[in-house]
């Protein structure tokens, strides 16, 4: 104590403020820092294919972290997270349940992507662009790399795997994914890497597909998915989107079903029905990937189709229902959404498809709440 009151007032407050920094450093890093079960995702790793027919990939990776300017950003960056502890807590899975994918390379990002399109993601202005978020404009390259574009290459990583695991086992889920904006030489609408069009192209390079099938209900249009196989006869597009909303112009898919603002459930299913055995027929696909984004929720502030959760439940169980019938592998990637609490509607959904593919008897594993750790880590 005699060293503090032998101290300068100017000294005393420049360590005040220095352990001030340090306390709010600590305070905002504890909820950055993963709890176990989000740990024991880090290591690239198999997992367990759930009643041998269902495989969710999952990372820790997957979770964007800008010291808290990522929350500013209209997208739910937690949904990933909240996902796979609902998944723990409610008893459908343990943590190593999961297959943990590796970080997509560069050598597979060519295989869509342009040399200048890989340089461009070193400037910070730019990548602020795709993401359409200017604070992080100014930020150091290597900040954006860490805690943006690192969680970007695992998603996109996890897309690849879930393929694989399709092809294995007929039904993976990745709990992310969807950037079906990205073009060959850039990314827009929040989206860097074309992780379906990517992986597709891998499993092809790897001689396990040669035609596929992407089946996309985002509310939005998949316009850099349906540019990147616009010349591509071994791969058919269809996207089923508001017509009125981002993209415009919009891109040409092999099929684009254009809806209405206020198209409700009864409506959106009719016209599901409607097109999606014709097109699976076309397409004659090796595998299926469903980017079920869940913006066409009627709570979703960047459009106004007016799906309800149970609306849009029953439109990802006729997709992968009508797969599962086929024999054919089906690939389901999370894709967009943007009001509170859309992530329930996409949990209710997977959680539908493990009870109807795994565990007709229900949860395997007794509920649990979720820790103060894991519910401060997805909030």
């Amino acid at each position: 104590m005699g060293i503090w009151w032998a101290m300068s007032r100017q000294r005393k407050l420049i360590i005040l403020a220095g352990l001030g920094v340090l306390v709010c450093g600590v305070v905002l890093r504890s909820g950055c820092i993963p709890p176990r079960s989000f740990r024991a995702t880090k290591q690239p790793r198999t997992g367990r294919a759930l009643g041998g027919r269902v495989a969710l990939v999952y990372s820790k990776h997957y979770q964007i972290n800008m010291g808290g300017a990522e929350r500013l950003h209209p997208f739910d960056i937690r949904k990933y997270a909240k996902i796979f502890l609902a998944l723990n807590t409610d008893g459908y899975i343990l943590p190593a349940d999961v297959f943990v994918p590796e970080a997509v390379t560069d050598e597979q990002v060519l295989l869509v992507h342009t040399d200048e399109f890989l340089a461009s993601l070193g400037n910070s202005d730019t990548v602020a662009r795709y993401l359409e978020m200017p604070l992080i404009g100014k930020a150091p390259a290597f900040l954006i790399d860490a805690g943006i574009l690192h969680a970007f290459r695992y998603a996109t990583g996890g897309t690849i795997e879930a393929g694989r695991l399709a092809l294995r086992y007929g039904i993976a889920v990745n709990l992310a994914g969807g950037y079906h904006h990205a073009m060959p030489d850039h990314g827009e609408g929040f989206n860097i890497y074309a992780d379906l069009a990517i992986a597709i192209r891998v499993l092809r390079r790897e001689g396990l597909i040669r035609r596929a099938l992407v089946v996309d209900l985002d509310v939005h249009q998949g316009n850099g998915t349906a540019e990147i196989f616009g010349g591509d006869d071994e791969v058919f597009t269809f996207s089923m989107h508001q017509g009125n909303i981002y993209p415009v112009p919009k891109a040409t898919s092999d099929l684009d079903v254009e809806l209405a603002g206020g198209t409700d459930d009864r409506t959106y299913l009719s016209l599901l029905g409607k097109h999606l055995p014709a097109v699976i027929d076309r397409a004659r696909p090796d595998i299926v990937f469903l980017q079920a984004g869940c913006d066409v929720l009627a709570s979703d502030p960047l459009a106004s189709v007016a799906m309800t959760d149970e609306g849009l439940v029953a439109r990802d169980a006729m997709v992968i229902d009508e797969c599962v019938r086929r024999g054919l592998p089906v690939v389901m990637v999370l894709g967009g959404g943007y009001s509170k609490g859309a992530w329930q509607a996409q949990y209710a959904s997977i959680r539908r498809t493990l009870r109807t593919y795994a565990f007709p008897s229900g949860p395997p594993h007794p509920t649990r709440p979720a820790t103060g750790k894991e519910a401060v880590y997805v909030k």
